[in-house]
């Protein structure tokens, strides 16, 4: 029988305020003048639902503040609400799913508000279910050379709460710059350049795959509210005009998580993007020996 494969993807770019594809989670970039925008609700990988507001170029401090309302005849309540002081921030809150028709507001106090546009949603994530993923199913596909450079072997480790990522004179693992090669391989099909492995992207990459095997969660999002792009930076990378994510569990080989990938619209599409020219790649095998599968792109 074949089993769900459970991936993600996520991208962010400077030249766009929404995903270019239905399996791509979106995030809002800083902007010249000061604004606040907030996504429509969604059902995240957990079953509750989410909205996320951000205020992005102001120079003053102010709070922040994100409802979640419900739509029904007469006054629409508050279900949900949170807020947060800051000159720039982003406010996440999540509260238990019921189905119905939601929509998002944000003010910032310093006469910024705006709404998101209402959504019916029927308590089911919209990406595959990761309560239990499992290896891609079986595809047909013409096999891949074997690597030309010879590749130093090295466990995939598995990580404690303090798991940081293992020394190296060369970018990632062994299994790491195998996912980079074949992502290159695919990419060389289109015409794109191939992806330089870099040493920050790797970092973020290898800490967001750690954080999820030793926390047992499976989302973009950190279990502590930060996002892919507040990984990338504060793993030192700086500039860039866009970015983007893929995350799996369970694919128990490089081939076998490029083959989901590449089988998902969302994920092809990131790893297929041609601006693109940085990636970094984690992968740590959590409590129950699955891997973590995480790579990070971007442009600068």
């Amino acid at each position: 029988m074949r089993r769900p494969l459970g991936v993600l993807a996520c991208l962010v770019s400077v030249a766009a305020l929404s995903a270019p594809v239905a399996t791509a989670h979106a995030a809002t970039v800083p902007q010249a003048a000061c604004r606040v925008s907030v996504a429509k609700p969604l059902v995240n990988d957990d079953g509750r639902i989410q909205a996320t507001a951000t205020r992005r170029g102001c120079l003053f401090n102010a709070v922040v503040r994100v409802r979640v309302k419900r739509a029904q005849p007469g006054a629409d309540p508050v279900v949900k609400s949170g807020a947060r002081k800051s000159r720039n921030a982003r406010v996440t809150i999540a509260l238990p799913c019921k189905p119905g028709v939601y929509y998002a507001v944000a003010t910032d106090y310093r006469g910024h508000s705006t709404k998101s546009r209402p959504v019916r949603l029927s308590c089911h994530p919209t990406d595959t279910p990761t309560d239990s993923p499992s290896p891609s199913p079986t595809v047909t596909s013409v096999p891949t050379p074997k690597p030309t450079t010879t590749l130093t072997p090295r466990p995939i480790p598995t990580p404690t709460k303090t798991s940081t990522a293992p020394p190296s004179d060369t970018v990632g693992s062994a299994e790491e710059n195998e996912v980079v090669r074949l992502t290159n391989a695919e990419r060389a099909k289109d015409g794109c350049r191939p992806l330089k492995h870099d040493a920050q992207l790797r970092k973020a990459a290898f800490g967001h795959s750690s954080d999820m095997a030793v926390k047992n969660y499976f989302s973009h999002t950190s279990q502590d509210g930060r996002s892919f792009l507040d990984r990338i930076r504060q793993a030192g990378f700086t500039g860039g005009s866009g970015w983007a994510e893929n995350i799996a569990k369970g694919q128990r080989t490089p081939a076998a998580v490029m083959s989901g990938w590449m089988n998902s619209s969302g994920h092809r599409a990131n790893i297929m993007n041609c601006k693109y020219n940085l990636i970094g790649v984690g992968a740590v095998k959590n409590s129950q020996g699955q891997i973590v599968w995480t790579q990070v792109f971007a442009a600068r």
